[in-house]
């Protein structure tokens, strides 16, 4: 094996000295660790004790559970025998000790995992992507054909069917997958400060900006910026994102030079832009620039066949987190699975495990009744949305009727709480404020 194929992660402590052909990026911190691994792709991770912010064991778990596939070679001179052997139990490929040369069993690992995938083309973003129905298929053969491409994505789908993961896998097919992705929530940031965050500011733009600031399109620069809820970024904003795609250049906030970046745009909405765009919310030419590429996400009961190998997956990752044997599902277990509508798609499932294997106790076969699946049903007095039609209300207001009687009712139970009713309705807290604000509903 030629060492200067290798792709390493370093984390923690600075103690290994690695080829000079190799290529590593090395960082004491096991936030950013985790991170960078969501991001790039890494034949293989070397963790070294200390590491800021982590035991090394609740590192390595975390790690693992993002990318089973990259093998963690675990480095901690002070461990004792019982301690090497809970990393081993806990997944890591290897574990060096006093004396030992942990470059040379990253380089071990690093092969027998190429080994491993020989003879086909590796993906390791397929791994990402758990499901094999046509609609999964058919994102994956999308992301073959564009991920070599610069053209924007627009990705679509209900809450919680995954469009994040999508963006990642995309990232991590593409040749931009050995830079990180960069991630802005557009609906979790107030208009006042949007502009800044993506585009940055000169120092005396405005009152408190006391330096210079780099915003989020510098920091993708060469790397893909994925804009999450981009149906909810203001117009003001919307005017300056437009002039990007046109001339792939910006302006910082206070600034008049043009700033010119090779970015990747990947943008991804909940919300249907054509009838925002009706509505005067959103521009209609930049829906066009946007929707160059469009993958859209499908509801999770939509592909039921993908719920066993989802679920399967769930229960691995929450075990290996909890420490507790594995567990597997009852036939009826997976008949009451796929026979559920999932209105707050997978990450509802993903909830659902957890609490099941919560639920069961000791117990390694999980049963129907540790799935306690209530849905989104519609409260009980809400009038029903016949009671609409022929009030002078066209299909797609009524449905806003509804919804917001929906969001408005979870919030009533849940005492204003919107953490609290976001987890009512299986929806992030940045989802429910901005389907509010679509709405019309004061946040």
């Amino acid at each position: 094996m030629q060492s200067g194929a290798i792709q390493a992660l370093l984390i923690g402590a600075e103690r290994a000295n690695f080829p000079s052909d190799w290529s590593v990026d090395r960082t004491p911190n096991g936030s950013e660790g985790i991170d960078r691994l969501a991001n790039r792709s890494y034949d293989v991770v070397l963790v070294t004790a200390p590491v800021q912010g982590f035991a090394v064991a609740d590192l390595l778990e975390q790690l693992l559970s993002l990318r089973r596939s990259v093998p963690v070679v675990v480095f901690d001179p002070s461990a004792q025998v019982a301690e090497a052997v809970r990393y081993m139990q806990l997944g890591a490929y290897d574990v060096a000790g006093p004396g030992d040369h942990p470059v040379a069993k990253m380089e071990r690992a690093a092969e027998a995992c190429r080994r491993k995938s020989s003879g086909a083309a590796s993906e390791p973003w397929r791994e990402m992507l758990i499901g094999t129905s046509p609609a999964m298929q058919r994102t994956v053969e999308i992301i073959r054909l564009v991920a070599g491409r610069r053209s924007t994505v627009l990705i679509s789908g209900e809450t919680g069917t995954g469009k994040e993961v999508v963006a990642r896998a995309l990232h991590l097919a593409s040749p931009r997958a050995r830079f990180p992705m960069i991630s802005v929530n557009v609906a979790a940031l107030p208009e006042s400060l949007l502009e800044t965050e993506l585009f940055g500011h000169v120092k005396g733009a405005f009152t408190g900006a006391s330096q210079q600031r780099m915003g989020r399109f510098e920091q993708a620069h060469h790397s893909t910026l994925f804009l999450d809820e981009i149906g909810d970024l203001p117009l003001s904003v919307q005017t300056k994102l437009l002039r990007f795609l046109q001339e792939r250049e910006f302006q910082r906030v206070g600034s008049s030079e043009n700033i010119r970046v090779d970015v990747r745009l990947i943008v991804a909405t909940h919300a249907n832009l054509l009838e925002r765009v009706r509505q005067g919310m959103f521009r209609e030419d930049l829906y066009y620039r946007l929707n160059v590429v469009p993958i859209a996400t499908p509801p999770l009961r939509e592909r039921p066949q993908d719920i066993p190998m989802l679920a399967n997956h769930f229960i691995e990752k929450v075990c290996r987190q909890e420490h507790s044997v594995l567990r597997s599902l009852a036939p009826a277990t997976l008949d009451k699975l796929q026979a559920f509508s999932w209105p707050g798609n997978v990450r509802q499932l993903e909830n659902a495990v957890e609490m099941a294997v919560a639920l069961s106790g000791r117990r390694e076969l999980l049963i129907p009744s540790d799935f306690t699946l209530a849905g989104r049903a519609l409260p009980s007095n809400l009038p029903p949305s016949t009671a609409l039609i022929g009030n002078g209300l066209s299909f797609d207001q009524a449905m806003c009727r509804i919804e917001l009687q929906i969001l408005e009712e979870a919030l009533r139970k849940a005492g204003g709480n919107k953490t609290a009713a976001a987890g009512m309705l299986g929806l992030k807290r940045t989802t429910l404020a901005a389907k509010l604000r679509s709405l019309g509903a004061p946040v």
